[in-house]
This record gives C-alpha cells, structure tokens and sequence, in this order.
C-alpha cells in the first residue's frame, strides 16, 4: 500500500502539478490511514471494506478532529482509491458509499493555538490565585487531562524529572502522559510561591491544586477558572475545561501526531478498534509530545 501511496503522490505532483501544501496534506492524511490499516492486516486495495473507512473516520472523530478536518480526511481517501481504480490496481472503493460519521452529541468549540495563547496569558500572576489558575490551564492543555483527573492530582503525580504525570482517570486506571517545559515550570512556581501558603498547617493530603481554604478544588472552581479567563480573554466561543482536552488532541493529531500515542495520553479505553492501540513505550509517547504539541 505505501508503494501505491508514493505512486500516487508522484502522479500528483508531476501530472496534476498540485500544489506543495496539497500533497503535504495528502501525504498526512493518506499515511495515517495506511498505518491504520497496516495495523488492522489489510494486505491490500481490493481487501479494504466500507467498515474500515467509516472506523478510521470516527476515530479521528472521537480523538477530536472538527468536522471539516474529517471531510478533508475522507475527501483525501476518495481520490486516491479512485486513483488506484484508474490505474487498473482494483475495482474496489471502499469509499464511495461513505459519508463523515455523524456526530452523536455536541462536542465543545476546539480552540485555535493563537486563542490558547490568549487565555494562557490572561491569569494575573502577580497575585498567589493568578500563578495558580495560570498552573492550571497550563496543564489541562498540556495534558488534556479531565476536569476530575486535574482536581485529583497529587504532587507526588508529576514527575518532573521523567517530564511525565501520572494520571488515574474513568475507573481507577492509571497511565503516564508527558507534560511539556511550559506546565512543569508553572507547577514549579505555584508549588513554591503558592500552594505552602494555601495549605497551611493542612499537611494531610497530597492533592496539588488546592482552593483558598486550603482544600483540593471542586470541578466547578475550575469551570469557574476556564469561564473568567476565556471571558478575559475576549473569546465568545462555548469553551468549558473538556475544551482544552479536545483543542490539546487536535494540535497534536492535525501536527501528524499517530493516532495511538493520542489515544494513549488521552486515556481512552473504548476507542472502535482497540487492537490498534497497543502499548507504546513511554519515551515514544514523550518523543511525539515534544514534537507535535505547541507547547511541549
């Protein structure tokens, strides 16, 4: 499949003269979906069914691409089974009844990377609270943590020196997702500025993000945290915590991260094909954070 792949590509560029953006874009979309393939033992065009396209769709659904994102993935999928047809390499499109997977709920607005970079900017570090909620955010978007994973993390979570967190998240499960310079330096500060003063004499607990009162944050302070700088901000989109975890796997699968190590920081365990996503080492899912996300 890839040598079809590198045949189509060359067709591209030599015959229909596209443009250098077209087929870098092609070239992303089309070898992601071959390594999903690969993965599944397809062993060739005429074995591809409608079920395999239609699952790679709602995977890029589900791990957060937008809509439009998803029909320019199918749209590239369309016109190179339609190349291979021409070519005389099968008879089968597996494509051509198949249309971008309809969404079952309402999914929160992904913010942009320029719109991250504007509510990360907007939490007053010069007060304890500011450094913080600053801490916070930066974190929720480096890890695409749940609202209830980042109430819950300890101190003894992050692991600085390894760049990762351990995150226990749906039902007790534990993994490691890696954490970028940015959010690490931001825990570091409020750990040492901050968080000794909010918790007072109150050394029982391990949480790390505590409220004024020295307790570990409720969900709704964090909505609360997300709302106000998003409001600072001048946002007008519908953004909630659950925003930053959806933007945070957008910027990595659009940067060409793979699909499992998202799926494994993500921390999905009902993800349509679970054979594809198989354990990956620890330093490889370090290795694509520092390499797609824009703030690793």
């Amino acid at each position: 499949m890839k040598t079809h792949l590198r045949s189509y590509l060359h067709f591209l560029q030599l015959e229909k003269n596209a443009a250098r953006n077209t087929i870098a874009s092609y070239t992303l979309d089309l070898t992601r979906y071959l390594d999903v393939l690969e993965r599944k033992h397809v062993s060739g065009p005429d074995a591809i069914r409608p079920k395999h396209v239609t699952e790679y769709l709602s995977l890029l659904q589900k791990m957060g691409l937008s809509p439009r994102s998803i029909s320019r993935n199918l749209s590239s999928l369309k016109m190179f089974h339609r190349f291979l047809i021409g070519e005389g390499i099968t008879e089968n499109d597996p494509t051509q009844q198949v249309d971008p997977p309809k969404r079952s709920r309402e999914l929160p607005d992904v913010l942009s990377q320029h719109e991250i970079d504007l509510i990360l900017r907007q939490p007053d570090v010069a007060k304890p609270l500011g450094i913080r909620d600053k801490a916070i955010l930066e974190t929720m978007y480096a890890t695409g943590m749940r609202v209830a994973e980042v109430t819950g993390l300890r101190q003894s979570d992050v692991l600085r020196e390894e760049g990762v967190v351990r995150v226990f998240g749906k039902g007790s499960k534990e993994r490691l997702v890696p954490i970028g310079r940015s959010a690490l330096e931001w825990i570091a500060k409020y750990n040492a500025q901050v968080r000794t003063i909010l918790a007072g004499k109150k050394k029982g607990h391990d949480v790390l993000f505590l409220n004024a009162r020295g307790t570990p944050l409720s969900r709704m302070t964090v909505w609360n945290i997300v709302r106000e700088n998003v409001a600072k901000a001048g946002i007008k989109k519908d953004v909630h915590p659950h925003t930053f975890r959806h933007s945070f796997a957008t910027h990595l699968l659009e940067g060409g991260a793979d699909l499992r190590a998202v799926q494994e920081m993500l921390g999905h365990a009902d993800i349509a094909t679970t054979q594809i996503y198989t354990h990956i080492d620890r330093e490889y899912l370090k290795e694509v954070h520092r390499t797609f996300h824009p703030r690793g």
